[in-house]
């Protein structure tokens, strides 16, 4: 009777640990998640001054003084609330700025959402303004669906989107409204 009382203890306590193995297949990360909410950032970083880079060759550089990272999220960004610039370098080492009140960085896509306040002044002095600008880091390719205003040396042209690589040397108004000089 002893043996069999103790085959029995030995057979639950193993069932026990065999479950208890089992089940914390995932207890690191729910550990981690632990007192912090899905809808806080899971850190904040100051004086923020990261470069990208292509082969070797600087081809933007984002500064902003705040960045919340949401990398704790099943779709993981970046929110830069006070503000950012980014300078935009073409393959002849020329600069271009865009500046904004805010802007996202999306890690999955390597897409900047900048917003509110978008200013970008190009190497050669055009100006462009607008409430909303995307930026494809990959393709290097600024576009939006917003309004925007496109100020060069002699014209000044309003309209309904922007798409243009990063260089500028096809910039594109959409939907064209105001002022354009034409040559005959």
């Amino acid at each position: 009777m002893n043996k069999k009382v103790t085959y029995n203890i030995l057979n639950i306590v193993t069932i026990f640990i065999v479950t208890m193995f089992f089940s914390c297949n995932d207890s690191f990360k729910q550990v981690q998640k632990i007192g912090i909410s899905e809808n806080e950032p899971i850190g904040v970083d100051y004086n923020i001054n990261v470069k990208y880079t292509d082969s070797g060759r600087v081809s933007a550089n984002l500064i902003s003084t705040k960045m919340l990272d949401y990398s704790n999220r099943d779709f993981p960004f970046y929110e830069f609330t006070d503000g950012v610039t980014l300078y935009i370098y073409d393959k002849d080492n020329k600069k271009s700025t865009v500046v904004a009140d805010n802007a996202y960085v999306y890690n999955n896509t390597d897409l900047i959402d900048m917003q509110d306040n978008v200013v970008i002044t190009t190497h050669d002095n055009r100006v462009l303004k607008t409430d909303q600008l995307f930026y494809d880091q990959e393709k290097e390719w600024l576009y939006t669906n917003k309004p925007v205003s496109f100020k060069t040396d002699q014209d000044l042209i309003n309209g309904n989107g922007f798409d243009s690589n990063s260089k500028f040397t096809n910039a594109e108004v959409l939907e064209v409204t105001g002022i354009i000089t034409l040559e005959d």
